[in-house]
């Protein structure tokens, strides 16, 4: 058996300075790092390694995911310390789950190494709070695209909670997951916002409305990755919000 663990390492929402000692660590020490897509190239330049890239985007040609099993566990047997890099935190919509039962049936060790995912940090960064004792006792992480022969989420279920709804990956369903909402007895006038790029330079971020959300987004041009934040904190964000870094530049 390999003497080190695979280590399955959260990079972040995107600013290198959001990741933690313990993945810094292990992204320098790495031999090899299978890296995703949306990985901000301010985290990649911290590798010292061999960098390979092994990105799934949805709508775009992807690396097959038993591919990065196999090349994961190979990297591993042959002795060097790997990295499976993956933005956020590796199981909040990461596969992290998948690809731990992979390495463990192939008879290796894994470490997880927790990374902030975008769902509270996006949000965060245009001054939402995913929960507020003053609107809402609780926030729900959920995908807007769950995958080829996937159940779509219950929206009405999900709507009956009174919960913040923080939607991953549902800026091209937009409509259509507004339409559900709204079906679901949700006020067209509940606070919505969208959060694009979150902690990297191309951040950007709309308030509006849950029944304007869809024309909002064709609107500013918000493109994924990106999140949908429903419910009424998302009237608390600010206006004029800028990425981390670029706050203290100012």
């Amino acid at each position: 058996m390999n003497a080190h663990p695979v280590y399955l390492v959260g990079a972040g929402p995107g600013d290198p300075e959001l990741l933690t000692v313990r993945a810094l660590k292990r992204i320098e020490a790495a031999d090899v790092v299978l890296a995703d897509d949306l990985i901000d190239p301010r985290v990649l330049a911290l590798v010292k390694g061999r960098l390979l890239r092994v990105g799934k985007r949805g709508g775009c040609i992807s690396t097959d995911q038993h591919f990065i099993h196999a090349l994961m566990i190979r990297e591993a047997r042959a002795g060097h310390r790997v990295v499976r890099l993956k933005g956020g935190d590796p199981f909040v919509f990461g596969r992290g789950g998948e690809e731990v039962d992979a390495l463990r049936e192939a008879g290796l060790d894994v470490e997880v190494v927790s990374g902030l995912t975008s769902g509270i940090a996006g949000p965060a960064a245009v001054g939402i709070p995913v929960t507020d004792r003053r609107a809402s006792p609780g926030v729900i992480l959920v995908t807007g695209h769950p995958g080829e022969g996937r159940a779509e989420p219950d929206w009405a279920a999900l709507a009956r909670t009174g919960l913040t709804l923080v939607i991953y990956m549902g800026v091209a369903r937009a409509a259509d997951i507004t339409s559900q909402l709204l079906a679901a007895g949700l006020r067209a006038d509940l606070p919505a916002a969208v959060v694009s790029a979150a902690h990297t330079a191309r951040q950007r971020h709309a308030v509006t409305t849950l029944t304007g959300l869809p024309d909002c987004i064709e609107r500013e041009g918000l493109q994924s990755p990106a999140l949908l934040v429903v419910g009424e904190v998302a009237a608390m964000a600010a206006l004029d919000a800028l990425p981390l870094g670029r706050q203290q530049a100012g």
